[in-house]
């Protein structure tokens, strides 16, 4: 393919790319506050600030509020409607084929341990008397009870969310969309950027985008910027400034969005929403509302056929376990308090010990400390992939984002292999290992 030649030509000239993605994924300066739009929330609701997925809707305890959107699978359909609950506390038993290359009707792993929908979900019920606001509404659910929903999508809290701030059961990021679970998404205000922009999530960060989804740029240079080969983000004669965004003038009558000081611009080779060629020239990057969280020092960066990867200390590529099991509730099936079935299956066949060999854990120094939330070490027990209990023998001590833990794969023999990149079912969409992509826009260009 194309791309992929192409992505090898550029292996050379992204080192220093790399370099500075590492850097910039690992802020060591404070975080600025990620603006939003205030709205009226109804009593006991507030907006909580996050790490990784900025300002979100949270109930009295502070905990994340998530929607679980309506989704079309290939051969059946799962999710909450607007105006519906489909989660309840009926445990379901059996798949329903509507994902899996397997018929409906087959009995789920653990079952003595699977919690139901509303366990692992509770639903944001609202007290007697509780009356609609603005987008926050009510739904009846099939036990007569209410629960809040906002733009007509029922809530839900998470149930291994502890804190306020914990998004532990937010999505993944990255272009894998097709074949996915009926995904829950952390919910929040608007962000304050004026009509033409738009926020995305992405493992480095909060990037800024236009609405359509195509990056935006600034550069290190100087304040105003070079004019040829990039287009400045126009701005109209009607606005004024407003918290972090300003306007400039370039010449009579043409004005340019900044933002924090920086003027904005777009990379006339980026033809389609995510691409981020222009990050390629020296001095230009893409701007960030919010930086991801510092990740752990002894990871490195890779370049690879398929973008920029997270590394170990000796430069193997590290991959995430994503799941979601294919029964009508789409619960997960990739955190250590959650069956192990499908990734035992995945890397060894149900054998655990294959799978140490195939696809060990990233370990962890005794005591080792990311400095966020997003990244913990945790003591997990190799031979269940369960967390370990206090002085339990063979302990691993393992790094873990949003509590799962993260690997490296035995079939990659030298920095830059990604050869488990997509091990799983329909290219791991469903379930399997992702390589964890510091950048990923290769995908989709001139194949």
């Amino acid at each position: 393919m194309r791309a992929q030649r192409l992505a090898w030509a550029t292996l050379a000239a992204l080192a220093p790319v790399a370099g500075a993605l590492a850097a910039h994924a690992t802020p060591s300066r404070p975080q600025p506050t990620e603006s939003y739009i205030p709205e009226p929330l109804p009593p006991h609701f507030r907006v909580v600030a996050t790490e990784l997925d900025g300002p979100v809707f949270a109930d009295a305890r502070g905990r994340t509020l998530y929607t679980w959107p309506f989704k079309i699978m290939r051969v059946g359909n799962t999710g909450d409607p607007k105006g519906q609950s489909n989660c309840t506390s009926t445990k379901t038993t059996a798949n329903t084929g509507y994902m899996s290359p397997y018929p409906g009707g087959l009995t789920l792993p653990d079952l003595e341990d699977r919690p139901s929908c509303t366990q692992a979900w509770p639903p944001a019920l609202a007290a007697p008397g509780a009356r609609p606001t603005g987008k926050w509404t009510l739904v009846t659910r099939t036990d007569g009870s209410r629960q809040w929903a906002y733009d007509g999508f029922a809530l839900y809290t998470c149930a291994l969310d502890q804190q306020p701030g914990d998004v532990l059961c937010g999505r993944r990021y990255d272009h894998r969309d097709g074949d996915t679970a009926a995904e829950r998404h952390p919910i929040g205000p608007d962000a304050d950027v004026p009509p033409g922009f738009r926020v995305a999530t992405t493992n480095l960060g909060r990037v800024l985008q236009t609405e359509r989804g195509f990056s935006v740029y600034a550069y290190d240079g100087d304040e105003v910027g070079p004019s040829q080969a990039w287009m400045p983000m126009a701005a109209p004669a009607t606005v004024r400034p407003h918290g972090d965004w300003s306007v400039i003038e370039r010449s009579p009558g043409n004005r340019q969005w900044v933002f924090r000081g920086q003027p904005l611009y777009r990379h006339p080779l980026d033809d389609s929403p995510g691409s981020q060629q222009g990050s390629d020239e020296r001095g230009w990057h893409n701007v960030y509302v919010r930086r991801a969280p510092a990740l752990p020092a002894d990871f490195t960066t890779q370049a690879t056929t398929i973008g920029l990867v997270l590394a170990d200390v000796r430069g193997m590529t590290i991959y995430t376990f994503s799941c979601g099991d294919d029964a009508p509730d789409q619960l997960g099936c990739d955190h250590p308090s959650e069956t192990q079935a499908y990734r035992l299956a995945m890397c060894g066949g149900g054998d655990a010990e294959r799978c140490l060999r195939s696809f060990p854990y990233v370990l962890a120094e005794p005591g080792a400390r990311s400095g966020s939330r997003a990244w913990s070490a945790i003591d997990i027990d190799p031979m269940t992939g369960r967390r370990a209990s206090a002085g339990q023998p063979g302990v691993l001590h393992v790094w873990a984002f949003r509590e799962r833990p993260v690997y490296t794969y035995a079939g990659d023999h030298e920095p830059g292999d990604v050869y488990a990149d997509g091990h799983g079912e329909f290219r791991a969409e469903r379930e399997g290992y992702t390589a964890w992509w510091l950048r990923d826009d290769y995908f989709g260009r001139d194949q």
